[in-house]
This record gives C-alpha cells, structure tokens and sequence, in this order.
C-alpha cells in the first residue's frame, strides 16, 4: 500500500518523502568532491582525527568555557608531541584565532560603555540597548568631528592668528562694516551668567562662534595655509565624514537585519540555537544573557500574536479599525501643523521683542523660540503615543509610526525656524516681518543683508543653535530631578489608585532616539556658524548617557510591550540621515546663496562662501590647474563612469550568486527537515508493526 502511494506521488509530479531522500543522498555524493580535497594524505587526515576526537568529548559537556579551556589543557599534556605539517599547520590556526581572541578581548575592555550596555540589553531587552548603542555611536562621530575641525580651523586660527596677513582689505560701504560686540564699562556679575547661557557678550567675540575667525593666510617660502579655504573644506569634509560613517553603519546595520529577518520559525531556530553565548562567566552575565534571550522571544511571540488576531477580524471590525486609524492620522496632522504655526509665531515675536528688553526678560524672548520646540517636543509625542493605543499597531510598526510622527515634527520645526530667521536676514517676504523697516530695507539693498538687525548674522545663527543644544540639555536635567524621581518617588510610597494607575514610566524609545537625531541635526546645521559645537554636543550626549542609565535603572519599569532592536536601530539611522540632508540644505544655501556679513568672518570680503574656492584654485600653480582641469574633464569622467559601472555590474552579479547560494541552500534545509519527518513516521509505523508480528508469532 505504501509503495503504491508512493507512485502515485511521483506520476502527480511531486517528489515523494523516499525519492526526496534518494536524491538528497546522491546530491551531497556528487557534491563532495567540491569541498573536501580528495588529495588529503592519510598522516594529516589522523592527525585530525585524533584532535578532532580530544575536541568533541569537551564540545559535548554543557561547561562553561574556562572549564573547557582548563580541560584541553589538561588533555593537551596527555597527547604527544607531532612534528609533522599537518600539526604545525594546525597549531599555527589555532595561535591566529587566539590571537584574534585576545585582540577582541582587549578591544572590548577599552570600548566605551561595555559593561554598562551588557546590562542594559540584560535587564530591558535589545530594544532599550539599541539606543544605548545609537547614543555611544554620535558620541564617539561627535568627539572625532571636533578634532577635525580642532585640527584644520581652530589650532591654526589660534596660531596664525597673530602672524597672519589679511587676505584683502574690505572696499564695502562704511555702514556695512559696523560690528562692536564687546560689551562697554563695566558688566554686573550675574550678566555673565545670562552670557553663558545666551552666547553673546564675551561669548559672541571668541573661538566659539564664526565671526571671532579672520579672513588670515600665512605664507613662507615652504609652507602657505588659508584659514578661510581650510574653515569651508573642513565644514565639507566634516558633512562628508559623518555621512560616510552612517553609511557604513547602516550597512552593518542591514546585513543584521536581513540575516535575522526571515520567517518567525527560522527565527525562533537561529534565537534556540545559535542565541546563546558560550563566553558569559559569572551567574550575572549568564541571568543577563538568559533576559535577554527572554526579551526576544516576547517580542516574536507578541508579533505573532497580534498577526493572528489581525487575521481573524471580520470585515466590519476591519473597516472599523481602519476608520479609527485614519481619523486619528487626521488629529495627528492637525497637532502637527498648529505647533509649527506657534513655532513660527513664537520666532517672529522674539526677534521683534528682543532689542527691546534688557536682562532676564530678554533672556526670555533669546528663549522663546527654543522654550515653544521643546514644549511641542515634549507634549505632541505623549498625544500622539495615546493615539497609537487606538490605532493598535503591532509593537515594531508602532514604533515606526512614532518615530515618523516625531521626526517630522522635530526637522520641521528646527526648518521652520531656520525660514524664519533666512527670511528677516534676507528681507525676504517682508510682509510677514513687521520688524522689517524701511532703514532695514535700505540695509538690505546696501548690504544685501538685514544689517542693522544681525552686523554678523552668521554669528546669529550659531547662537540660536547654541542655545537649542543647551536648552535640550537643561530640560533633559530638568526632568530627571523634576519629574521622574518625584514620580518614581509617589508610585513607591504612595499607595492610592492614582499612584497604582500612573505606575512607574516606562522607557520611551521613539521619543528619546528622537531627541538625539534632533540634537546632532542642531549640531550640523550649526557647526559652520559654531565649530565648537561637536565639543559641547559630546560632552551633553556623555551627560544625557549617564542620565538616561539613572533613570532607567532607577525609576523606569521593563516594557509590557518589546520590539525588534534590528529593524529600529536601521530606522534609527535612516531618521538620522533625514537629518543629515536637512543639515546639508541649510549649509549649501548659506555657502552658495546669502551674502557673508562684510563686518565679521573669514568671507567677509567675498561676495558668498563658495568665491574663495575658485580664487584659490587660480592661485595654484600651472601643473595643478591642469590636473585639476583633467580630473573634471569628459577625459577622465567618461572612464571613471565606465569603470564604476562594471565595478557595479560585478557587485550585483556577486549579489546575484550569493543570493542563488543562499536560495539552494534553504531548499537543503527544507529537504534535510523533509527526510527527519519521514525517517520519523517510519519509525513509528515500525513500532506499531512490531508488536503485530510479535502477537502473530506466538499465535
């Protein structure tokens, strides 16, 4: 009966379980010669032998590795000494890998926030640490930016400073080249403080902002250097330097997610299987290696969960859910546009009120636009996080949708304020601005800039980014001491249903990656105007680091709901880039199209930015103009382009390959799983027969 079913399978065109087998067998028969080497001789393949046997006894006890290592070592001194090069061979692998181990090891020591990451992913899951491990990545590009730009601008600046010669003297009009900000007399005390915390006064005229740098070259016999040349090209390479770095991480990024992004049972067999990590010592790095893999497996099991429960809705409860998530996407656009409508007010207002008033009140109105982001920053996240409850997304869209919410309204909202302050630089749409006169009209035509109302606009615009990182910084403080310990502090000691109800919070995610790609978004779009700004954002992203572990070890509770650290820290990066091209629009426009102040700055005595490149590029020699023509010639473009697309063809016909690799051996997998279940039933039909034939037998 069997056989017959079985032939009846093969003339229907599907291979049956027995003719699957056969043709596995004879598949890896003919495929043997391609991986093993039939050339071997007979000493090395005993030598591998017999360490291989001295191996697999260690591999098979469930110890952990330095009782393995202590139990080859002692079995080592068991075996004799091999001379022979299969030996020496071995031996030379095994110094490399431990060398590479031990290389590993002491990078691992020295990396920044090792131990404390471990913990993190141990006791709140992959989805915390991946922003822990995303805040350690802008700290460390942040730290190295500074010393690019500490390198080419600021050490030079310092230096030739003194013994430098002035490009070209300023033939503008005398109206335009009035800039004074060193405070007259004697300043009070506490002004120094509002100074600090504004950017102007003693601020204003130092190495922080862009208008202290001077237009200076110096030049010997041997050695010439333009501190105007190298203040551009390192703002372009700076840009292209973190670019590169995202880039580069994403990729590593993306190779993760895609390994790890298949079905939920080669999941569940990659996290059983391969999850575990054989070089934790200690009961504390096993419990925190053992919630971690707990972590996992919740996040797959409650996606699972609710794919099933979306599967099972009927089509009115569908078009329901569906109703409800497009009137909620509705409130979600509308909170968004009037907290960019009081952004823009709130701009306007300062920039009139802010001649007028003196001391804490104008303090105040310096704030204000950076006091109306931040309180939309803070409130429209928690409406938009009680939307997402109707909207019942599964955690990892939900995670996504936030993250989208937020980053439209943080770059929007710095873009705002950046139209805004271009407009009343410019005079442009004047109409809007009823603190654009007729002098400042004038102004504008003379100056081609707002001079009356920003002599060093550059310097304006720099302090505005100044105070953004700083105000971020003091709110996140401000939290942590005003909120979040008194919070933890009632739910603890207070039992009410009030307190029961608020519990404690739970680590906002979105929110807070959102708050760092807002705060390196600020850095980029204000690092041309203050180059000491990568400096002050690391050591505000080393403070919010430690910040953000008290407060989750201390007053936050693990997510009821976790999601996938792969497909967030991805994300994480590409809102990151959104940034990044945010940024890269700001500086093109200031470089290419306003007018530089003619009073202050490096440019001052070129029409834009960008003029100094092509006055440099006529000073050079002949030799280098030509090859500099040639490298932007069709002579050399052409070929390059060629060369690039058959560097490319390549790469996609090795993409190809490797994903036909992958493909075939997936279908092994299949087969190989295919040929355990039918070794299974015949097992069992083999047992139910042979008490059948031992019954016939003793009839």
């Amino acid at each position: 009966m069997t056989s017959g079913q079985q032939r009846q399978g093969s003339g229907n065109g599907y291979l049956t379980d027995q003719e699957s087998l056969r043709l596995r067998r004879v598949s890896s028969r003919t495929s043997s010669p391609i991986y093993h080497d039939v050339n071997r001789s007979a000493s090395s393949a005993e030598d591998d032998k017999g360490s291989s046997e001295l191996n697999r006894e260690i591999r098979s006890n469930p110890w952990h590795m330095a009782q393995k290592r202590t139990k080859w070592l002692e079995q080592q001194k068991q075996v004799p000494a091999q001379f022979n090069g299969g030996s020496w061979k071995h031996k030379r692998t095994k110094y490399v890998h431990q060398f590479k181990s031990n290389v590993r090891e002491l990078l691992y020591l020295f990396s920044l926030w090792g131990k404390s990451l471990q913990k993190i992913g141990g006791n709140f899951g992959g989805g915390v640490q991946s922003y822990f491990f995303f805040l350690r990545f802008l700290v460390v590009l942040n730290f190295v930016s500074f010393l690019l730009i500490g390198g080419f601008v600021l050490i030079p600046s310092i230096v030739f400073r003194s013994v430098g010669t002035n490009l070209a003297r300023n033939t503008g009009e005398e109206a335009c080249l009035k800039y004074d900000p060193n405070p007259e007399g004697l300043v009070v005390f506490y002004e120094f403080f509002l100074h600090l915390l504004s950017g102007t006064g003693f601020m204003e005229y130092s190495y922080m902002f862009y208008g202290y740098y001077n237009n200076t070259m110096m030049e010997d016999r041997s050695f010439s250097y333009n501190i105007p040349l190298a203040y551009l090209f390192t703002a372009v390479f700076y840009f292209a330097f973190c670019l590169i770095c995202i880039i580069v991480r994403m990729g590593k990024v993306a190779r993760v997610a895609v390994t790890t992004g298949g079905s939920d049972v080669s999941n569940y067999s990659r996290i059983v299987f391969t999850g575990w990590d054989y070089g934790c010592l200690g009961s504390k790095a096993t419990s925190l290696k053992q919630r971690n893999i707990y972590y996992r497996l919740q996040v797959d099991l409650e996606e699972e969960r609710l794919q099933m429960h979306a599967a099972s809705l009927s089509l009115c409860n569908k078009v329901t859910l569906y109703s409800l998530r497009v009137l909620m996407f509705l409130v979600a656009v509308g909170l968004l546009v009037a907290t960019f409508f009081a952004i823009f007010k709130a701009t306007i207002f300062s920039q009139e009120q802010n001649s007028k008033a003196e001391g804490i009140l104008a303090l105040f109105y310096e704030y204000l636009p950076s006091i109306v982001i931040t309180a939309g920053n803070f409130l429209v996240p928690l409406l938009c996080d009680q939307l997402a409850l109707i909207e019942k997304y599964s955690p990892s869209a939900t995670v996504v949708l936030a993250l989208l919410r937020a980053v439209i309204l943080r770059l929007v909202s710095l873009a705002i304020l950046l139209y805004t302050l271009w407009g009343q630089i410019t005079c442009v749409g004047n109409t809007y601005y009823s603190n654009i006169t007729e002098s400042n009209m004038t102004d504008c035509d003379l100056c081609q800039y707002n001079h009356s109302a920003y002599p060093c606009w550059e310097t304006n615009v720099g302090q505005e980014m100044y105070k953004l990182t700083l105000f971020d910084l003091l709110v996140n403080i401000a939290i942590l001491v005003l909120v979040e310990f008194p919070r933890r502090m009632v739910v603890d000691n207070w039992s009410c249903k009030l307190s029961q109800w608020v519990g404690r919070q739970e680590f906002g995610v979105p929110s807070n990656v959102l708050g760092l790609v807002y705060g390196q978004t600020v850095v980029w779009t204000g690092a041309l105007f203050c180059p000491l700004l990568p400096l002050i954002n690391t050591v505000k992203f080393v403070i919010i680091f430690y910040c953000k572990k008290i407060t989750l070890f201390n007053n936050c509770r693990p997510a009821l709901r976790t999601f996938r650290s792969t497909t967030s820290t991805f994300f994480f990066l590409a809102v990151l880039l959104f940034g990044w091209i945010l940024a890269l629009v700001v500086m093109i426009y200031s470089v290419a199209v306003i007018h530089p102040s003619q009073a202050c700055g490096p440019f001052r005595v070129f029409p834009n930015m960008w003029q100094i490149v092509p006055n440099s590029f006529y000073s050079l020699s002949r030799v280098t103009q030509d090859f500099l023509f040639f490298i932007g010639s069709q002579a050399f473009s052409i070929p390059l382009f060629a060369l690039s697309c058959v560097v490319m063809c390549y790469v996609i016909a090795l993409a190809s390959i490797y994903g036909k690799s992958v493909t075939m051996l997936r279908a092994q997998l299949k087969l190989a799983a295919h040929d355990k279940q039918f070794l299974v039933k015949q097992i069992k039909k083999m047992k139910h027969l042979t008490p059948q034939n031992n019954e016939g037998e003793q009839d």
